[in-house]
This record gives C-alpha cells, structure tokens and sequence, in this order.
C-alpha cells in the first residue's frame, strides 16, 4: 500500500481556507479589502457573538453580475491581476483570489450583489462546498456578504476561537486601522444592538483620528513627513515627552495598505531614544508612499506583513521624520500634588554652544560669567529674554530656578548629561575628538562576550578617541582614550561602553556610546554647585535641542507653575 496519496479536494480546500481564514476577524478583512477594491464609500460590518455566529459586511461599491458573482467561488478567481508582471505593481488590497472561496469552504454563506447594470440582482447560498441556490432578488448597487457559522463544518477549528468580547476587540482594532487609512469611507460596526464604530466621511487623517481617539490623543500628536527619492511618509506621531506604557496606538501603512513590519518599528523605536521617558512608546500614524515595484506584498497568506526592496530607505525616512517634527517641539513637565500631568510647547531650540566642560571651568567661563548666571536664551530659547533665575541648590541633587510662570526644579546629573550629550555628538560629527595618552596603559582582561563586543566595535572605539591594542589572549591595553574625563576614569568608563556595544545598528550602537560617555563625564548626583555652575548650567541646558529628557529618557525638568501655586496656597 502506497504511504503516499493525494488529499480529496474537500479535505484539500478546507486546509488551504485555513491558511487565510484564521477566526471572524480574517473574514472581516478579506470582505473589508474586497469593498474598498470596488470602490466602495460606505462599509457597514455586523457581527454577532464576536462574529462566530454571524458576520455580514455590506457596501456600496462597484457590485457584481451574476456570471462574475457565480466566478468569484472558484479558488484562484480575481479581477485584481491578470499577469505575472502585475505581482511587481499590486495596487489593490487584495490580489490572491481566495477571499470568497475560503470563506464560503468553511462557513454558510449568502452573497447578494448587482453591478447596477441590469434590473435584477443576485443571491447565491452555499454551505461549505455545497451551492445551494442562486436566486433573482432587489438589491441596490452593491454587494452584502452574510457569513454565519464559521467552521461548522471544523469543530476542532472552532473550538480554538476565543470568546464573543475576544474575537470583537480583534475586529474592532482592524476595522480602526482600516478606518484610519480610508478617512473619506464611512465605517460601521455593530455587534448586535450595540454600535461600536460609527466613522463619517471626513476630509483628513487627523480628523479621523480625533473621531476614532479623541482629542487627548490629537493634542499630543505632531505632524510628521519626509521625502527621499521616490519615498514619501506622512503622517503623526507623540510629541516629546508625550507617548504612552503601550504601543497599542501604533499604525504603520505602506502604500495605503495596513501592515505590521518590524523595520518601521524598529526605526520609530529608535527615533523616539531621548525623546520619551523610559518604558513609554509613542503614538503613531505613519503612512509610507513607495513605488510599487519596490514592495512585496506577496510574502504573507493574510497580506498582513511586507518586504522592502531598500529597508534602510525606509529607515530613514522614519528617523528624518521624527527628528525634522521634534526640532519645532520644545515642552517642560508640570507637576503638581495630586493634578494629572499637562505639557506645554516651549519655542525654537538655537543650536547648542561649542566647547566641553562645565561653566568657570570652560575657556569661555568668562565671557559667560559677564552674562548673569542665566544669561541669553535659558528661559525662551530663540527669543533672548531673560531666562530662569536660579535660586539655589536642594539636597546637592537639584537645582531650583524661578521663571515667569512658575518653579522649575532641574536634576543637576540629567541636566548635565543632556548638555554633554549634544556637545559630543557635535564633536563626533566633525570627527574632532581631543585625545589623550596614558602614561601607563590600563590593562584589561576581558571577558568573552566583552572580547567579542571589542572585536565588532574596535573602529568605533578608535573614532571615538580610544585606542586599544591586544595583548594577546583577551587581554587589551587602553594606550590613549578622548580627553574630556580624567586619565582615572578610563578603566570604567572603557567598560561602560563596552556593555552597550552589543546593539545590533552601527547607527544605534554609536548614540549610546555618546550617551553612555555623557553619562560618565557628568556631574554627579550629590555634588555640591557654586551659583555660577547652577547658573551656567541652566543657560546650556535650555539651549538644547530637547531639555526636558536625558539622553536616556529620564526627565531632566519638572515644573510646578504659577497658578498652581497661588492656588495650592490660596493666594
């Protein structure tokens, strides 16, 4: 007896409408796609426990004639491609051909559709493999979908699907990014007697935003684009200091099309390093315009995922556009006993000054001591009024400045770092790190994950002002390291780095080392100030590109304004 045998096509069909049809939220998809390809400006979606019992979507679309209705069972049925060559530029939501089989193979299905060109319209009904009618109806131009009992004829299939309120969140969060890239489409979703989605036509994004999130959500956005070469992206993203504990509002498109794609994921992560508190996401709308030679979106049986022709294109539309939105954004926390947090848009950063160290210690400490200890742009960047008026030191930890519109009180470490971080990224742009050597080489036996860190970012140590050579075995020896800490620190400071040397992006890898070295060389929590360093320091920090988050995402400023006192105090 042979072992091997060819499947009945019954089996054969159910298995291959397994691969597309997961639960109610995949026919909700196929069905949605199919609306917007006709042309559709008005999707009403019902469901009943969760879609389980019942799903039917209705639209207004292009319809379609009983021969095309009768056609559209067959697997492999489309009217989106012709061609192989159509597979480089699919413009469509859906292209496979396999919506309408695959569903009706595991569920009792009725499609009503007219193309408007004759008097009658169409039912057709099948169970499973089964046709079990095609009759003349009414119906407007359009097609209505009505799939009940999904997987009756899989028990073992459906016994895996989750409860009604499970399978409705699913449909829900995919009709909402659908929603969201189709702003002039109205969307309805009931589930029973309850509407959950009820979306008009509007005339942008941001609208659709504000009638799918609210306005808390809109307020905390930015409006985000870039072009490079043929690539464009546009779209919203959290201002700084904004975001969220999750990232449940995180919406990537490419070409119109909702996708889940580690490479924009990965670029809007790193875009947001210093941006965001730590253990806080952003919130993003991001819609990705390529030409459609350069996307597969052939690669996933639910078309859920896409592969890029040139990644590190989108890559860095992502980092150029959140860092061109971030540049015009400048906020300070407000705080207050037992208020909720608010955030205030600031002015303009002006670029950071030149030179390292810390106030009267500078080449330029006289010059600036001539100015005030809060001179030039430290309150209002950009503008030149007077800045915050430090008032003195708390706990050698903080430091406690008044300005117009309240207190601001400024971690003297987070501070100090956020300063040094930007200095150095200015000197490791221009490839200008002052180098120094040691007198006696530090030796250091390295462990062997450390040697290995070593070995991948030798030349990054090297462009970094640290030079290194091995002893043999895993021992190295630090012969000459960048001069902006003491000869005492280069031991310690050699080991931070080496522990963030094991980023994956060359990219990514650099920015830590510049904040880990930032970190290192600033001043310390506990470290008493003299005035003209509290001074100096303010006056840095507000001159940064971001003064309200440490390189690392802590929160450098935390203010408690003006009303809040008079109010706390009943003045």
């Amino acid at each position: 007896m042979n072992k091997i045998h060819i499947l009945p096509p019954e089996l054969a069909e159910k298995i291959a409408a397994g691969e597309v049809i997961e639960r109610p939220v995949s026919v909700v998809k196929e069905l949605v796609e199919n609306s917007l390809d006709a042309g559709a400006t008005d999707i009403r979606v019902e469901l009943l426990e969760g879609g389980k019992k019942l799903v039917k979507v209705q639209d207004n679309g292009s319809g379609m004639s009983r021969e095309d209705a009768a056609l559209s069972f067959r697997r492999h049925s489309t009217s989106k491609i012709s061609g192989e060559e159509d597979l480089e530029r699919i413009a469509t939501l859906g292209f496979r051909g396999e919506a309408l089989a695959s569903i009706g193979a595991v569920s009792k299905f009725a499609l009503r559709t007219s193309d408007g060109s004759e008097e009658r319209a169409t039912l057709l009904e099948r169970e499973g493999e089964k046709l079990v009618a095609v009759t003349d109806i009414a119906f407007p131009r359009g097609t209505a979908v009505e799939v009940r009992d999904l997987f009756f004829n899989l028990p073992a299939r459906r016994k895996f699907l989750r409860s009604a309120t499970s399978e409705l969140g699913l449909v829900t969060k995919m009709l909402t990014q659908t929603a969201l890239a189709y702003p002039g489409v109205r969307f309805v979703l009931t589930h029973g007697s309850r509407e959950v989605i009820n979306c008009p036509p509007v005339e942008s994004l941001r609208d659709r935003i504000f009638q799918l999130f609210g306005k808390a959500v809109v307020d905390g956005l930015m409006e985000v684009a870039a072009v490079e070469g043929e690539g464009r992206l546009h779209g919203y993203a959290s201002r700084p200091l904004r975001g969220r504990t999750d990232r449940s509002v995180q919406f990537f498109f490419v070409n119109n099309r909702p996708v889940k794609d580690r490479i924009l994921m990965a670029a809007l992560n790193q875009a947001y390093m210093g941006i965001l508190e730590r253990a806080r996401s952003a919130e993003a709308f991001v819609f990705l315009t390529l030409p459609y030679a350069d996307v597969d979106v052939n690669v996933h049986p639910a078309k859920a995922e896409v592969r890029f022709r040139d990644s590190q294109l989108v890559f860095r539309l992502v980092l150029k556009a959140i860092e061109h939105a971030t540049l015009k954004e400048r906020t300070v926390k407000d705080v207050y006993p037992a208020a909720g947090e608010t955030w205030a848009p600031d002015g303009v950063a002006e670029p950071v000054a030149p030179g390292l160290g810390f106030g009267p210690e500078e080449p330029n400490a006289e010059a600036r001591r001539s100015q005030g200890p809060a001179a030039g742009v430290a309150g209002q960047p950009g503008k030149g009024g007077p800045g915050p008026e430090v008032l003195g030191q708390f706990q050698n930890l903080y430091i406690v400045a008044g300005a117009e519109d309240g207190l601001l009180v400024i971690d003297q470490h987070n501070a100090h770092e956020r300063v040094l971080y930007e200095k150095y990224l200015e000197i490791d742009r221009r490839k200008l790190w002052p180098r120094k050597a040691l007198l006696i080489p530090e030796i250091l036996d390295l462990s062997p994950s450390q040697a290995v860190a070593f070995e991948e970012s030798t030349v990054l140590f090297e462009e970094m002002g640290f030079r290194a050579e091995s002893m043999g075995g895993r021992s190295i020896a630090i012969k000459e390291y960048p001069d902006v800490f003491k000869a005492g620190e280069a031991r310690e400071v050699f080991l931070a780095l080496l522990e963030e040397a094991g980023s994956d992006k060359a990219q990514d890898r650099r920015e830590r080392f510049l904040a880990t070295l930032a970190c290192k060389t600033a001043v310390k929590a506990g470290a008493p100030l003299t005035a003209e360093k509290m001074g100096y320091l303010v006056s840095e920090l507000f001159k940064t590109a971001q003064p309200a988050l440490c390189p690392h995402g802590r929160p450098i400023v935390v203010k408690v304004p003006r009303a809040q006192l008079d109010k706390g105090l009943r003045r």
